[in-house]
């Protein structure tokens, strides 16, 4: 036979052995009822968000079967009841206002008690209205909300007496009295770009000061930001006639000036700056990217009595902290101790987890020093270490509770669970090291909610594939009140099914990594299926980020029902493992569990075969769109089809404390060498890029690297590009998720996706 046309036949072949039949309308629709809005209202019985009262009680309201019902608890005697009576209040304000309301569909979401709690006031279309529970008679209010909802109009940071509030007036700190509305400048020197408690370096940034009050009000902790000469970063709008050009401090990896903070106190009444004496810090922080991640001033406790301000210093690189404790009144410092490691320190997970104690002149210290992150005891004098407080393979996330007085520590950890070790519990040691007890040690993922004066707390504990119990339960751990169980029948009668936990080992053959599997709903076990891999390789979260039960987790389900099988894996170098499991990669981010992703797919393949690994797509957004990208150059013979949203595919081009954190400086580790636009050549699959370009975390530049890259090596690729949309697409959200099931049902597939479905991102009225 002719070479020309066996070739030909082969071609035949192969596309007769995958082409299919057109992906219809209705099968598009059964895939959209697999999306969060669609699945969240059939689940009963789920979220408990509590509303607390002056007495210790709380309320919550919770969606049921038969529509939204209010619940009232009093921990103090383990009692749950009926907030009021929802039938004699609906029938009152039938007839008050002319409109028929029924009980467990009324029109308001929360509401306060009055007249010591003998009646209610809740708002109606911007009036208030009042129900006494004793004759159920409701009256409207007279005048209108709006005025009295309208705020401040300028952002700020309230005192912890509720007297002053802190905000941001040309560059310098003021504080306006409340109420009255006073105004008086705290600062005078702040100029443009050199500015008192700026939130505007990077990518993040808001209108609001970042600084910490003392406890009595009398002080502030902040500082004066110098970027003058850090450089701008540049995005154009899209639009008709001229466009704008936006401008701002962004510093990029290896820039050699970045932001600098100037730490100084503030004395409120005398409107007096302390400069704190140290030397001007990186704008850098022990927990993430960015001095205020928690939306307060980060790595700053001041002293109970006021007198005294430590904070941690954080190298350029994050492999050096200083803890330092500052004079409140002279600013004279007096250094404490320090930690260096060999690749990034952080001090938690969820929460900063370090704290002084002046009274004993201690300080609790959080440290991945024996590979796992755990708490030590410091004598704040010496800085020589007291005792280790936790100890063990597993690691405290984060602390929700320091009980100074009885030398007690709440947290939540994360490695103690034999399910899963991502599974968080919630726990207690003693100062000293003893007592430790995990309170909540049924299997699953625990999200605790505190009451106010934490003598009790509220655990709701689910895992991906068992619906949320929701308990209260006092310091102890002693259960006190069910409170809510999920109920997932009406989400079951439409024939959803929960994501399989799975687990496999890692590229190096020995270590565990643990993942979720997406199977269609009718899954024929004798058919094979091409699969997808949703990939966030951090190295800061993972794709699964919640082990929670969910109803729905993005559109993984729903790409499931249109013909595939979809996985997440948790590869090595993502957090809320060893520190060994983290660094893994670090200085390589090109390699960021790509070959976790590839030998645990295989794994999988193994065990079901009903996956298809000659067919296998992969899809990420940010870190993953990187991911992304890199898996199809690097992996071209594994990776046949790809979706790159909104990557960082040059960490040169992208703000300076991610890459530096996880990767090093641009001294320390190869940068060039990592950059995807390096590898486009050797693309062999089909690959859409996707990028906002009004992108001010990832600037769309990044993108267009790699596009310049591909076309001068002569490849095809695909592009969508959305004018107006930021990092995370927002309106746009819905077209780029629908354009992603048409590419792969078109490319994996092999078949034709219907033209131009609409998603519907229907609302449930009583969320």
């Amino acid at each position: 036979m002719n070479k020309l046309l066996l070739t030909a036949s082969c071609a035949l072949v192969t596309c007769s052995l995958y082409a299919q039949q057109p992906v219809t309308v209705d099968a598009y629709r059964f895939a959209e009822s697999r999306l969060i809005y669609n699945t969240a209202p059939l689940v009963d019985n789920n979220v408990v968000s509590p509303e607390w009262l002056e007495d210790g009680r709380f309320w919550y309201r919770v969606l049921t079967a038969r529509g939204s019902e209010f619940i009232l608890v009093n921990p103090a005697k383990a009692t749950r009841s009926a907030a009021f009576d929802q039938e004699k209040l609906a029938a009152s304000l039938s007839k008050a206002t002319g409109i028929s309301y029924k009980a467990y569909a009324l029109p308001f979401r929360a509401f306060h008690f009055l007249n010591n709690n003998k009646s209610i006031g809740f708002e109606i279309a911007g009036y208030e209205w009042t129900c006494d529970l004793q004759s159920y008679q409701c009256q409207k209010v007279e005048g209108h909300l709006g005025d009295a909802h309208s705020g401040n109009g300028r952002g700020g940071v309230l005192s912890p007496d509720g007297k002053l509030i802190a905000f941001i007036k040309d560059d310098n700190l003021w504080v306006r009295e409340l109420p009255g509305g006073k105004e008086r400048a705290l600062t005078t020197d702040g100029v443009k770009n050199f500015g008192y408690a700026t939130d505007n370096a990077g990518w993040r940034s808001s209108d609001n000061p970042v600084l910490r009050w003392s406890h009595d009000s009398r002080k502030i902790a902040t500082f004066k930001q110098d970027q003058r000469e850090v450089s701008d970063m540049y995005l154009v709008t899209t639009n008709i006639g001229k466009p704008v050009l936006k401008t701002w401090k962004y510093p990029l990896a290896g820039d050699p000036v970045i932001p600098m903070i100037h730490r100084v106190i503030i004395d409120v009444d005398a409107a007096k700056v302390i400069p704190i004496q140290v030397a001007p810090d990186p704008h850098r922080g022990t927990l993430s990217d960015d001095i205020s991640s928690s939306g307060t001033f980060d790595d700053v406790d001041w002293s109970d009595d006021n007198t005294e301000l430590a904070f941690v210093s954080t190298s350029r690189n994050h492999k050096e902290e200083k803890l330092r404790i500052a004079n409140a009144t002279t600013g004279a410092v007096r250094e404490v101790m320090q930690e260096k490691v060999a690749t990034q320190y952080e001090s938690g997970q969820d929460a900063i987890n370090w704290r002084y104690f002046k009274k004993t002149n201690e300080i609790i210290w959080y440290s991945e020093r024996d590979d796992w992150g755990h708490l030590y005891l410091y004598d704040a004098t010496t800085g020589q270490v007291k005792n280790q407080i936790t100890k063990g393979q597993w690691l405290v996330t984060s602390v929700e509770r320091f009980d100074e007085k009885n030398r007690v520590i709440y947290f939540n950890a994360c490695g103690l669970d034999k399910v899963n070790p991502y599974f968080s519990h919630f726990c207690k040691v003693n100062f000293d090291g003893t007592g430790f007890k995990d309170l909540t040690p049924e299997a699953g993922n625990h999200k605790l909610t505190f009451v106010p004066g934490e003598k009790y707390f509220i655990d709701s504990y689910s895992q991906p594939d068992i619906p949320a119990t929701t308990v209260l339960c006092n310091a102890q751990g002693k259960l006190l009140i069910t409170l809510e169980k999920a109920d997932i029948t009406r989400l079951k009668a439409t024939g959803w099914k929960a994501p399989m936990p799975v687990s496999v080992k890692a590229h190096d053959g020995k270590t565990d990594i643990y993942g979720l599997l997406f199977t269609p709903t009718n899954l024929d076990a004798g058919k094979k299926y091409p699969i997808i891999d949703y990939i966030y390789p951090g190295p800061q979260g993972g794709g699964v980020r919640d082990w929670s039960f969910m109803a729905a987790r993005n559109d993984h389900q729903a790409l499931a029902e249109l013909g595939f099988i979809v996985v997440i894996l948790e590869g090595t170098s993502n957090p809320l493992r060893s520190k060994s499991y983290h660094d893994m990669n670090y200085g390589n981010m090109a390699e960021n569990t790509l070959p976790d992703q590839i030998t645990g797919i295989r794994q999988l393949a193994a065990r079901y075969t009903y996956i298809d690994t000659s067919r296998v797509g992969i899809w990420g957004h940010s870190g993953g769109g990187f991911a992304t990208a890199a898996a199809l150059f690097r992996y071209p013979d594994f990776f046949k089809v790809g979706i790159s949203e909104s990557g960082n595919h040059e960490n040169r081009s992208y703000e300076d404390d991610w890459g530096e954190r996880y990767n090093g400086l641009t001294s320390e580790s190869d940068y060039a060498k990592q950059a995807n636009a390096l590898y486009a050549g050797n693309l062999k699959g089909k690959l859409l890029l996707a990028h906002g370009m009004m992108d001010d975390n990832v600037p769309p530049y990044n993108t267009l690297l790699v596009i310049d890259a591909l076309t001068k090596a002569n490849k095809d690729y695909d592009l969508i590009v959305f004018p107006h949309a930021r990092h995370g697409f927002a309106g746009d959200g819905p077209y780029m998720m629908r354009r992603r099931w048409d590419y792969f049902v078109r490319n994996l597939l092999h078949a034709e996706p219907p033209k131009e479905y609409q998603l519907s991102g229907r609302p449930d009225p009583r969320y």
